[in-house]
């Protein structure tokens, strides 16, 4: 029995077979009942993963391009093999898998279509290197500045100025939807707050600043050709400031003015913050986006302050305890410190 799957934002498809998953996520009910889903954390629980062809059997598959070595298609999560062993239906293993989701969860297979379910792997957060310096994990992108941005609000304790965490959804499929940062619930949260204080949006919003919180590519020496050292960040160096994203020639990116890149040279300075700076590949390579374009739209002042990240995108990231401490100092001292 084989759970059809559609992978979210842009990964490796390769680095996903073979690996054991966990099961999260809702189920709505017709009825409006909510049922959360959280399978293959515990020790005691099964897990599920994706299968691959065995090195025997796989003359062909390993003549195709790396992009296509394991298809979308392919990406089915194994979740049984049993057949249900009473009545006519004696090999039916979906109808066994079904009966065992209805008798441990209600549910049935039309609630599938009101089911929001992530397979993601199976692995705590663990030490990387003899000296324990780095921190392993799924998510880094962007757990990692999440987190130390949900710290960093949650012990301020007397912000000289409103301070405002967005904790936004959807922003490796283009940030569209209702709970993405393309949507205008931002924008009406403003109002609503400006309104209460007798002004309009528009003006609150000319006079904010944003840190939009997301990761950047560190540099890995075992594949240098598509990173600049002379304008990379790396791993220990810091939290690593990035002005602009964008393709090659900046497509897709807000581009912090000149002014504000200085306001925040000198928190960092002043707050004795470790950072960096650098762009996520060299200039023709590729390149990458962030939601700092959709806060910079409505007039605010925004720039990209984050964690690098080795591995971005793979079942287990890599990224410094100190550019990840560093992180929380800086969003603590832009909403602590401001002038």
């Amino acid at each position: 029995a084989l759970f059809k799957t559609h992978y979210y934002g842009g990964i490796k498809k390769y680095q996903w077979t073979t690996i054991p998953m966990a099961l999260h996520g809702v189920i709505v009910k017709a009825d409006g009942t909510r049922i959360t889903v959280n399978i293959g954390e515990d020790e005691q629980d099964p897990v599920f993963c994706v299968s691959d062809l065995l090195p025997h059997l796989a003359t062909e598959q390993m003549k195709r391009p790396l992009s296509q070595g394991i298809k979308g298609e392919e990406l089915n999560l194994l979740v049984g093999s049993r057949p249900f062993r009473d009545g006519e239906d004696s090999s039916a293993v979906k109808l066994n898998i079904l009966n065992i989701l209805y008798e441990k969860y209600g549910i049935t297979e039309a609630d599938f279509l009101s089911a929001e379910l992530e397979a993601v792997p199976v692995s705590k957060a663990r030490d990387v290197g003899f000296d324990r310096s780095m921190i392993g994990s799924y998510g880094h992108d962007d757990r990692v500045c999440a987190y130390t941005a949900l710290m960093a609000t949650a012990d301020c304790e007397n912000p000289k100025y409103t301070s405002v965490l967005v904790l936004t959804d959807k922003e490796e499929t283009g940030s569209d939807g209702n709970t993405g940062l393309c949507s205008a619930y931002l924008q009406y949260f403003i109002a609503d707050l400006a309104a209460a204080f007798g002004q309009e949006a528009r003006t609150v919003l000319s006079h904010s600043r944003c840190l939009s919180a997301d990761v950047n590519a560190a540099f890995d020496p075992t594949f240098p050709d598509v990173l600049d050292p002379r304008n990379a960040a790396f791993l220990n160096y810091g939290v690593v400031v990035t002005k602009f994203t964008g393709a090659r020639g900046k497509s897709g990116t807000s581009d912090a003015s000149a002014e504000f890149v200085a306001e925040i040279r000198n928190l960092m300075d002043e707050n004795r913050i470790i950072w960096q700076t650098g762009e996520l590949g060299k200039v023709d390579a590729g390149g990458g986006g962030t939601v700092a374009l959709y806060i910079a739209n409505m007039d605010v002042d925004t720039i990209d302050v984050g964690v690098p990240v080795m591995s971005m995108h793979a079942p287990m990231e890599v990224v410094s305890k100190i550019d990840v401490y560093m992180a929380y100092k800086a969003f603590l001292a832009f909403i602590s410190d401001r002038s």
